[in-house]
């Protein structure tokens, strides 16, 4: 058992039901999770003083694509919708590879931690040249925050009607067997986990209704979160309902409506 003391904060926001703030406050950390807040408690673990500070929650992130954080100011996407955005993009990121990954989402997590953020999920639904979600599991390791990665997933290219080229996709087989893989090797479904891993299909653009039905039978079967985009903007709209007839929320419900989820 580690625990951690912050000691004597000009204010702890608790957050709590009556929305207490507590002068001169403490805040006793143990195995990484909160274990009480008041005045004058004690440790026998590492003191941390926090006079002239204020102590809130940390902020969560529940949507993110740290990859991207090499990306942000490439002059072509800069002004182009979502769509002419992400073809200026792909060719780039399918240069990526394990290093990319690694670093790009080091930069990221280090700025949300920065930013007071204290657990993020990320989605990445790309893995170029060797890249694997355990190169960001690693990243985030490292950096300290709590992460909730989901192994992501691309698999129709431009040549069966989708948008991302076809370097970019991968065979549904191999998506749903390194899906196992990634959450087998690393999931925690304990409370106050660093690493929970999630299943998700990246959009209706880019993944068969097969394969949205088939991580969401395996999310539940592996009682692990599922994630994806949907109607992200009014091309992403336009394109569903040229493609199926139908809204994105609409044709994400067809695709699950087997699975009972």
């Amino acid at each position: 058992m580690t625990e951690l003391l912050l000691r004597r904060a000009d204010r702890v926001v608790t957050m709590d039901a009556a929305r207490r703030e507590i002068a001169g406050g403490d805040v006793l950390i143990r195995d990484g999770v909160v274990a009480a807040m008041g005045v004058g408690l004690a440790t026998a673990g590492r003191v941390l003083d926090a006079l002239g500070c204020v102590v809130t929650p940390g902020l969560v992130n529940t949507h993110h694509h740290l990859y991207q954080t090499l990306t942000r100011a490439v002059p072509g996407g800069q002004d182009a919708l979502l769509f002419g955005w992400l073809k200026t993009l792909y060719p780039i990121w399918s240069r990526f590879g394990p290093e990319e990954m690694f670093v790009s989402a080091q930069a990221g997590l280090a700025e949300l931690a920065l930013s007071g953020c204290s657990m993020t999920a990320d989605h990445l639904y790309l893995f170029p040249n060797g890249s694997r979600l355990d190169d960001t599991i690693a990243a985030a390791s490292e950096v300290g925050l709590r992460f909730h990665p989901t192994r992501g997933a691309m698999s129709i290219g431009e040549s069966a009607g989708g948008l991302p080229p076809d370097s970019l996709v991968e065979r549904e087989t191999a998506i749903l067997e390194d899906s196992i893989r990634v959450v087998d090797a690393f999931h925690d479904p304990r409370d106050g986990a660093m690493v929970r891993v999630g299943l998700a299909p990246c959009s209706p653009f880019s993944v068969s209704r097969d394969l949205m039905r088939e991580a969401a039978v395996l999310a539940r079967d592996k009682r692990v979160m599922l994630h994806t985009h949907l109607a992200e903007n009014d091309e992403d709209v336009a394109w569903s309902l040229a493609r199926f007839g139908c809204r994105p929320g609409q044709s994400c419900r067809v695709g699950l409506a087997d699975t009972d989820v």
